[in-house]
């Protein structure tokens, strides 16, 4: 038999890494969140029809990818809900002042389960949480 040994697996992980994949309602309107509000890079994309349909966006070390629903596939109802995405940051502080400073809409930092927290809501109902490490007082608003 041949593959992997026991001993193989776990010298180094075979999972690398999970990245959220939304589907959105308006690519352009998803890609004017992402990267000029939020400051993303949009590092790859597929353009199969003149327009980007799919891509892959970077915000420091952290990646998720956008497509677009192909027209009669979106399904009824809101998109995004229930879903929340959080980003482990050195400073959601300072993501909360960049991110005022873009004009996005995004809420007070707040002090929860040892994490100052800030999060936007992006145009398709997604909630992005930007959390830090922090020891002041739990429950502490910005």
């Amino acid at each position: 038999m041949t593959g992997p040994t026991s001993t193989d697996t776990a010298s180094a992980p075979n999972v690398k890494q999970a990245v959220p994949f939304f589907m959105v309602a308006d690519m352009d309107a998803a890609l004017r969140f992402y990267v000029d509000g939020l400051g993303c890079v949009l590092t790859t994309k597929w353009v199969p029809h003149g327009r980007i349909e799919w891509c892959w966006l970077e915000l420091g070390a952290a990646a998720l990818m956008l497509q677009e629903y192909r027209p009669g596939k979106r399904p009824d109802g809101p998109l995004g809900q229930g879903v929340s995405v959080c980003f482990t940051c050195a400073d959601a502080i300072a993501i909360y002042h960049e991110l005022v400073a873009r004009g996005v809409a995004v809420k007070r930092p707040f002090v929860g389960n040892g994490l100052w927290v800030t999060a936007v809501t992006d145009p398709d109902g997604y909630r992005l949480d930007f959390e830090s490490p922090t020891d002041t007082l739990e429950g502490t608003e910005y």
